[in-house]
């Protein structure tokens, strides 16, 4: 082992150490609560407003807001002076990932598991798939970011940016491949209701939550305190969030995946090797590009994960509640956090593939190491 995984791993708590475990657990006891405590998600499941649930968004605020304390507004602007990290992004979310989503889920769905799947059914599987595609992701990129030790100014902008995109292109492309894959409906509209409370609630709240907390509490105790005193004291909360969140999504969907888990399992191989393709699609352009790791780890994460507010959205007000189409983005969200903590784990341990960049400080937080 390296010295700097040495220092990396020095100091991890028993908590940090066997996440894995702990994610294990909480997806167990999810499916537990769904199975014999239907009470609860079916209460939670009442707070929702286009197809967001207000539970889900806050343990995700909570999750974001570390991140955003980290942004340092003044470097906003030096974003551009190197951006061939909003290149990486910009090209692999919206060039590469919907019609390689298109592709491997097509090949799965009507060729190696033709003798499993009828073909009406799996049209409705590539249907959700293609919306997953389409979508790459917003709020958990910040998670993904601060647990990477992403720059943080440098994920703002990728985010943001993403959103803007996301406004124009996503009804075409998926218009157009579902003409591809024979897919025939009325239209595909964008749930701008969905796409509004979602910026948001995972962007614009947490954002001006993270700018007044810098001014007020550096105004008032110093930068010092400010950076090794009060950041410091969230690295926790992102981890517990994740593990709340985790809790909350198999609740809803235990019952599913019992009664179901075939098509389920059936769904996420396709899904599984979509993200782990797309992440090192951006994670290895960008390690040739000899972007720092900071700015090359976010940028894979951006694309590998998904909106699946939105395209869980699109999919129940365009094929119903209950359709095999909706099924598949929620098998979306099922598999994204255990696979995304999975890839973290692999950015921090390959952290040395990429150049340190001069001006780069040593964080005053300790590695958020994930082992």
């Amino acid at each position: 082992m390296s010295d700097n995984n040495q220092t990396n791993t020095k100091g991890i708590g028993f908590f940090e150490k066997y996440l894995t475990i702990w994610v294990i657990l909480c997806m167990g006891i999810g499916i537990a609560i769904s199975l014999w405590l239907p009470a609860i998600p079916q209460f939670l499941g009442r707070f929702e407003y286009y197809s967001v649930s207000i539970p889900v968004a806050i343990l995700i605020w909570l999750m974001i807001y570390p991140m955003m304390l980290k942004v340092d507004f003044a470097s906003i602007r030096n974003v551009r002076k190197n951006p061939k990290g909003l290149v990486v992004t910009w090209t692999v979310n919206w060039l590469i990932k919907p019609f390689t989503m298109f592709g491997i889920a097509y090949l799965f769905f009507f060729v190696i598991f033709k003798a499993i799947i009828p073909p009406e059914l799996a049209k409705d599987y590539l249907a959700g798939a293609i919306l997953l595609g389409a979508a790459p992701c917003t709020a958990m990129v910040f998670v993904w970011s601060h647990l990477t030790k992403g720059n943080p100014a440098h994920t703002l902008v990728q985010v943001a940016t993403n959103d803007l995109i996301i406004l124009p292109a996503f009804a075409p492309i998926v218009g157009l491949l579902f003409l591809l894959g024979g897919i025939t409906i009325k239209g595909i509209g964008v749930p701008w209701a969905t796409l509004f409370l979602s910026v948001v609630l995972f962007v614009v709240i947490p954002l001006v939550a993270g700018w007044l907390s810098r001014r007020l509490i550096t105004a008032k105790r110093g930068a010092e305190y400010f950076e090794k005193k009060f950041i410091p004291k969230f690295n926790n909360i992102t981890v517990i969030g994740l593990l709340l969140t985790l809790v909350i999504i198999f609740s809803f969907q235990g019952a599913t995946i019992v009664a179901q888990p075939t098509d389920i399992l059936l769904i996420a191989v396709p899904l599984i090797i979509q993200t782990v393709l797309i992440f090192f699609a951006a994670y290895l352009w960008a390690r040739r590009w000899k972007l720092p790791h900071n700015i090359a780890a976010p940028g894979a994460m951006i694309g590998a994960s998904n909106f699946f507010e939105l395209a869980v959205a699109v999919a129940i007000s365009v094929f119903g509640l209950s359709s095999p189409a909706a099924l598949t983005t929620i098998v979306g969200v099922l598999v994204e956090v255990p696979l995304m903590l999975a890839l973290v784990r692999f950015a921090n341990r390959t952290r040395h593939w990429f150049p340190t960049p001069a001006l780069e400080t040593k964080p005053t937080d300790k590695p958020e190491e994930l082992t």
